[in-house]
């Protein structure tokens, strides 16, 4: 997604693109779409509290994408169950007990 969202910076600075607020608006928005993630995954490094939510958010988005690669079958189906069994496997280490209380969301003694 970052690279995507650089190209089309690149585009819009060498190209002279038909809507120019309409491609602004698109490279801004991969470009926070891609960094969105790694903020939340280095929330997660840190234990922080606040990175759980996106995090899981990232993992839910991940399983439509998942269900359109199976749709395609091929090689395409085995991407489908790479990225859905990861995308479960963080889930599930998200809601776990013990992650939840290193991140001070669980219950305290």
């Amino acid at each position: 997604m970052a690279g995507f969202g650089v190209v089309s910076l690149v585009k819009l600075i060498t190209d002279k693109p038909d809507g120019m607020t309409q491609a602004v608006t698109l490279s801004v928005t991969v470009l926070a779409l891609a960094v969105l993630p790694l903020a939340a995954a280095r929330g997660l490094w840190l234990c922080r509290r606040w990175s759980r939510g996106p995090s899981m958010i990232v993992q839910l988005l991940a399983l439509p994408v998942a269900w359109q690669l199976l749709q395609n079958g091929g090689i395409y189906a085995a991407l489908a169950a790479v990225l859905a069994v990861a995308a479960v496997g963080v889930l599930a280490c998200l809601i776990n007990p013990t992650a939840t209380e290193a991140l001070g969301i669980g219950p305290r003694a």
